[in-house]
Parts: structure tokens; sequence; C-alpha cells
């Protein structure tokens, strides 16, 4: 994906948002996409397992255990510490 690559998701409602891709992170062998909402104020991202789906698109499918998504935002962390400012 390119960057700075603006994605639309549809939740079950019908209701679009956008969002700015961020980066994949691979994570005990799988994927997960990180994306920032291009809604002003948008101030934390959003971590989506990304699941291939038989049709060659791939799915995003969100994560309930809480540990997952903090192994994987750390590991964002870790990636982008020069280019982003977190606050913890």
């Amino acid at each position: 994906m390119e960057e700075d690559a603006i994605i639309t998701l549809t939740d079950q409602d019908g209701a679009e948002t956008e969002f700015e891709f961020l980066d994949i992170i691979d994570y005990k062998r799988k994927k997960y996409i990180v994306l920032l909402p291009t809604e002003e104020n948008a101030d934390q991202v959003v971590i989506l397992e990304v699941r291939n789906c038989d049709t060659d698109d791939e799915e995003y499918v969100g994560i309930e255990n809480q540990e997952i998504i903090e192994a994987v935002f750390a590991l964002f962390k870790q990636k982008f510490n020069e280019e982003f400012d977190f606050i913890d």
C-alpha cells in the first residue's frame, strides 16, 4: 500500500468511516493493520486483524483480546518511535 493511503471501511450498520493507513504489523503468524481515523482530533489508532477471504480479498476484523492489541501497538510504537509522538 502507498503511504498516506486512505481506506474506507463499512461497519455492520452500513456507516462508512475513512482511515489513513499507517502500517501492517506481523504478530504471531497473523497480520494486523494499523489505521488512523481521518476525522479531526483523532488521537487513537485502530488495530484490526487482516484475514484473507475466499475471493482473494482481505477482510478486516475487530480484535477482542486486549493483550493482542497491546502487543501489536507496542510493536508499532517501537517501529515508529521517531515519526510519531506517542502519549503513554
